[in-house]
């Protein structure tokens, strides 16, 4: 059985909050939310699913946008057609990231925003990431391009950042001479 995830609008004032750390276990309601969470952004990128159920494709939902603040990232990542990768990273933190910087050509959009909003979102062309999976144990992720992007947006959640906040309102698009679009 499918149930959707109820998604908070970008006009949440609960969205600007930075998020606390989890300084306990993931409970278990909150591990079963986390898996609603998975199913949900997986089947919004297949389109069987996604018109079936009438949702918008999505691969990344941080905890305050489902009315939780606390430090927990979701990412599916469809890096083949029809093949996902799932991360759940427990209070994540970016330990070091490339000079390099990224741009989603086509701009970045959210789940949280539900409008089109015009510009590139500057971001690092690869990170690393620590935090702790949902049983507690240590992890470390090396994110390149598209999932990289993914990683900071929905770590921004978790300080109160909404993608267009990193939009330059003087100049809201580069050219390829002045970050790599992709």
């Amino acid at each position: 059985m499918f149930k959707k995830v109820t998604i908070l609008d970008e006009k949440e004032k609960s969205l600007r909050k930075k998020s606390v750390p989890f300084d306990s276990p993931v409970t278990k309601e909150e591990k079963e939310l986390v898996e609603q969470m998975i199913k949900h952004l997986t089947y919004s990128q297949i389109e069987e699913y996604e018109k079936k159920y009438n949702l918008r494709p999505g691969m990344g939902l941080a905890f305050p946008q489902v009315g939780i603040n606390k430090r927990l990232i979701v990412i599916v990542d469809e890096y083949q057609k029809g093949k996902f990768d799932t991360y759940v990273v427990v209070n994540p933190k970016i330990i070091s990231h490339s000079e390099e910087m990224i741009a989603a050509d086509l701009g970045e959009g959210c789940l949280s925003v539900n409008r089109e909003v015009e510009g590139h979102v500057p971001r690092f062309a690869r990170v690393t990431i620590t935090g702790l999976d949902l049983d507690g144990n240590p992890i470390k992720i090396r994110a390149r391009e598209e999932l990289s992007i993914a990683f900071q947006h929905e770590i921004d959640h978790l300080d109160g950042i909404l993608f267009y906040d990193r939009i330059n309102k003087k100049k809201p698009f580069y050219n390829e001479n002045e970050i790599r679009l992709i």
